[in-house]
């Protein structure tokens, strides 16, 4: 017996998948592919890959080549992908590992997208993605890449609702662009003035991902690694006389603890609760001692300045030794402000405890280094005399500056200074606080930057990862703690001009950096480009990235009436009431215009006056036929011309006889203008 279903329906047949735009479907798809672009080095390599595939699969559905998979394939999919995830995280959880499960939701959406309500799901979610990416980058280049993403999101919309208008994706842009000429005055407007207020909470956005910087412990090959990466660490710009080569040690660390190889800080971090965000630190002119820092996010709270430097902004404070640290962790590029040239007074003795902190050695190992040691303090009681002789050694003898090191194991300072003779920063640092503390002079290891680049103009220097360095202070009675740099008489070089000049010889400055343009700072052209470019991030990050509360109250108090935050409210609301209205009144005239383009649209306007004159209301969305029809019950005298005018000007407007030629169009207008004075007739006849 047949059942209900019919003879020609099988209980399981597949429902064909509806066909979306090709166009719209591959606009979404490159506007996705784009957005991942700014979490290439934070997500796993195996998940991009994948989210791209998931894509590239739904357009082979699209082209007929592929079908899209069934509830148990898309459930196995996610399960391999998930349990992916949580082996890539390893029980961690981070902003990181946060937008990376937000990613594989967003890849797996794309094999069950069949519809255009899916389409929009995926739009609203890639936008979304667009502002997760403002988490990690907001520099001006991904910022740009972020705007370009966006942008294709709304070209597919606007072809997923138009697939069939010719010549859509030009007019899509043209509207675009319009859209972005008409609201970039008020967004201008609103960034300038709308009050930006720290929030009252603190969201760490520290991750699990590596960060390029100094590390809070060196074994000696960590900095030489360090020394192979171009990328920013800060900027400084300077209110008077930039200091010269020589001076330009950023101090950010002291190590004070030999455990092995590997020196470390005797007293970790003290732990900081978080604060508010307050990354604007520079505000107002600088003055000729002070100079601003913009430094790029570490994921730690320690800053890097000169020595007698002293804080003038208050998201940075000293923590003693000259250092510099947060009240937060710099997760975001930061901007802070001190002075400098501050004397430290007359120095303290040191205490037992700190005398024994600072003499620390292991108990046994690099028996030529302490022997050495006592000859030379034995040759020179003076504190001051072991120091010279020792840096006079360096200087005379065949010690060598390289960033291609011997790998040396076991007693490696004994290696260095009697067998090799060939190191980096590190090992010459850490073999010289050797010998100091050997010979019964407390010493310590400073780490952080030295040197730095001028940027385009000179307004301000680039100091980059491979300014990377490691210096000594040793304690001296009367004088304090004393910069003692080996680097310096070895490969004085490096001090006055740069890491590049120190190692030109051996060839291996950015040696594995093939796509850096500091790699190739003896080409012009690429030097200039280089600068041109970091100064326009420069700037970027600090009027705009850093356009936060204390920058704009100090620019907002140079207008007339030393504006406030009560002030800055006011005129916001004002300013958004302003643009509503200016926008109403726009769109109110742009209608009467186009009222009054249309001749139609006058003599529909005119039909409607008249109605209203004699009683007749016109409704709401109602059509022409059904207001016509209210006439004839209202004045069944009038009921032929009402009908005969309706009909006519749906005819107009839905049938398509209004494409036709300028003539017709005339014998168009002709009848509706007959038609409607036959109307106004019937209607004053009847009054």
């Amino acid at each position: 017996m047949m059942g209900s279903r019919g003879p020609d329906k099988k209980p399981n047949a597949r429902r064909p998948v509806p066909q979306l735009p090709g166009r719209a479907l591959l606009w979404l798809i490159a506007a996705f592919v784009l957005l991942l672009v700014p979490q290439w080095d934070r997500l796993p390599l195996w998940l991009p890959l994948a989210c791209v595939g998931l894509a590239g699969w739904r357009w082979l559905v699209h082209l007929g080549r592929l079908r899209l998979p069934g509830r148990w394939f898309r459930g196995g999919i996610m399960l391999v992908m998930i349990s992916a995830y949580l082996v890539t995280i390893n029980g961690g959880f981070t902003v990181d590992t946060a937008a990376s499960f937000f990613v594989i939701a967003v890849g797996l959406k794309w094999i069950e997208t069949r519809t255009p309500r899916d389409f929009y799901v995926l739009f609203f979610i890639l936008t979304y993605l667009a502002a997760v990416n403002f988490l990690f980058e907001q520099g001006m280049i991904w910022t740009l890449l972020n705007f370009a993403g966006v942008m294709f999101l709304l070209i597919g919309l606007q072809i997923l609702n138009a697939p069939d208008v010719p010549n859509a994706l030009m007019g899509g842009w043209r509207r675009l662009l319009g859209m972005f000429v008409k609201t970039l005055p008020i967004v201008v407007l609103l960034f300038l003035f709308f009050p930006r207020l720290a929030p009252l909470w603190s969201v760490p956005l520290v991750s699990g991902s590596a960060k390029t910087g100094m590390s809070d412990s060196m074994t000696p090959g960590d900095i030489s690694n360090l020394a192979q990466s171009s990328e920013r660490a800060f900027r400084v710009a300077f209110g008077g006389t930039v200091p010269i080569p020589r001076d330009r040690y950023w101090r950010g660390l002291v190590l004070d603890q030999l455990d092995g190889n590997t020196w470390r800080q005797s007293r970790p971090e003290p732990y900081q609760r978080l604060g508010r965000v307050m990354n604007d630190g520079g505000v107002g002119e600088l003055g000729p001692s002070e100079y601003d820092v913009l430094m790029e996010p570490t994921g730690q709270n320690w800053a890097f300045a000169l020595k007698g430097s002293a804080a003038a902004s208050a998201n940075v404070y000293e923590s003693g030794d000259d250092l510099f640290r947060f009240r937060r962790p710099a997760d975001t590029p930061v901007r802070y402000r001190l002075s400098y040239g501050h004397s430290a007074g007359a120095p303290g003795a040191l205490t037992s405890a700190e005398f024994r902190q600072f003499l620390q050695l292991p108990s046994g190992g690099n028996l030529r280094t302490r022997a050495l040691a006592d000859r030379l303090r034995r040759e020179n009681p003076d504190a001051a005399g072991f120091i010279d002789q020792l840096l006079t050694r360096f200087r005379e003898e065949p010690y060598f500056y390289t960033l291609r090191p011997p790998k040396m194991t076991g007693d490696s300072i004994d290696q260095l200074l009697f067998d090799a003779r060939r190191g980096f920063c590190a090992h010459y640092a850490g073999a010289t606080t050797f010998l100091l503390r050997a010979a019964g002079i407390p010493a310590r290891i400073v780490t952080g930057y030295q040197g730095g680049e001028a940027g385009a103009g000179g307004d301000y220097l680039i100091i980059r990862q491979y300014d990377a360095h490691a210096w000594v202070e040793a304690w001296l009675p009367g004088q304090g703690w004393l910069r003692i740099d080996p680097t310096a008489a070895i490969a004085p070089d490096r001090i006055e001009m740069g890491l590049q000049q120190a190692v030109a010889d051996e060839g291996s400055f950015l040696e594995n950096s093939w796509t850096s343009p500091q790699r190739y700072g003896d080409v012009a052209l690429i030097r200039w480009a280089s600068l041109q470019l970091d100064k326009i991030n420069y700037q970027w990050q600090r009027w705009v990235v850093g356009y936060q509360g204390q920058t704009q109250l100090d620019l907002l108090s140079r207008l007339p009436g030393h504006w406030g935050l009560k002030e800055l409210g006011y005129f916001s609301a004002g300013l958004v009431a302003a643009g509503l209205l200016l926008a109403g009144v726009l769109s109110a005239l742009r209608q009467r215009a186009l009222v009054i383009k249309d001749p139609f649209a006058r003599i529909t306007e005119q039909w409607h006056q008249l109605l209203l004159r004699h009683g007749i209301e016109v409704m709401e969305g109602e059509t022409p036929r059904e207001t016509a029809e209210r006439v004839a019950r209202a004045v069944p005298a009038a009921a032929a011309p009402a009908r005969s005018f309706a009909r006519a000007l749906y005819n107009h407007y839905y049938v398509g006889s209004g494409g036709g030629e300028s003539g017709d169009q005339a014998k168009e207008r002709d009848r509706l203008k007959r038609l409607l004075r036959a109307t106004r007739k019937q209607l004053n006849t009847k009054n």
